[in-house]
């Protein structure tokens, strides 16, 4: 018994699949995993960064939050947008975030994108991809600005444009047949804008409201939100149905009687027998 029940010296543990198929033997269902929805996307300008994320968090083929925070605070000069998990997203930014913030008070001096893009990656790396995180990391730095994609495995690249998530490809071709090198900030501002739009039309996993961040050397924007891009129409038509267009198919009346006790106090009996 101690000898199955030890772990392996070298190679790959199997227990968790015996264990698996006993459980599946005796009825038990796996859980089911729930396909997730976002379009976010980044590029680099010539005076900075601009990071864009829609606002539809999804439920399998719920819509759970209709205008949901995907563009998270790590440093005052950095900004992260999240796809996947949301809960994976919000926790992990949040404690990079803070890690970030030690190291500033330690160091006085503000914070690296290249050192938020290692601590993202080997954090990742270690949960070999169970933190279900696809970042888009940007910001800027004396070094200049600089964008980055983190998978959830902590596999990173730097690129001048990217996208993630669900309507990652439509914002791709957008990027792809507009994207120029020496974009100014009104530019970079509407390109981002058409990407995640373009994710918001053709994937049902997107939606909702479009939030941008624009970072540079001098300030830093969180636009929430730049544009209301699904607005609800209203009804045309009155939904009222006269009385009997819907048949009882059965009635139940249960008969109850109400008591009502009221308790006095004797100070309240004195006051009222004067």
């Amino acid at each position: 018994l101690n000898s199955k029940m030890a772990a392996p010296t070298s190679g790959f543990s199997f227990e968790l699949c015996e264990r698996n198929a006993m459980l599946e033997k005796k009825g038990i269902k796996a859980p089911k995993a729930v396909k997730t929805g976002t379009t976010i996307a980044g590029l680099v300008f010539k005076d900075g960064i601009v990071l864009g994320a829609d606002t539809r968090a999804t439920e399998d083929t719920i819509v759970a939050d209709k205008n949901c925070a995907k563009i998270h605070y790590i440093a005052p000069n950095i900004y992260c947008c999240g796809a996947g998990t949301a809960a994976d997203t919000e926790f992990v930014t949040l404690q990079i975030s803070s890690q970030l913030e030690l190291l500033r008070l330690n160091m006085d001096r503000q914070s690296r994108v290249g050192t938020a893009c290692r601590l993202f990656k080997q954090r990742l790396f270690r949960y070999g991809g169970y933190i279900s995180a696809a970042l888009v990391l940007g910001g800027v730095d004396p070094t200049g600005p600089h964008l980055y994609s983190i998978h959830p495995h902590g596999s990173t690249d730097v690129l001048p444009y990217v996208t993630m998530g669900s309507g990652s490809l439509a914002a791709m071709a957008t990027f792809e047949a507009n994207y120029k090198s020496d974009l100014n900030e009104e530019e970079a501002k509407q390109l981002v804008r058409d990407a995640i739009a373009a994710g918001i039309f053709n994937d049902l996993g997107s939606g909702s409201n479009i939030d941008l961040c624009v970072i540079t050397a001098d300030k830093t924007e969180y636009l929430r939100p730049y544009e209301v891009a699904n607005v609800k129409n209203q009804r045309q038509w009155d939904y009222k149905y006269k009385k009997g267009t819907t048949p009882v198919l059965e009635k139940t009346v249960v008969p109850f009687e109400m008591t009502k006790e009221i308790t006095l106090t004797a100070g309240e009996e004195e006051m009222e027998t004067q």
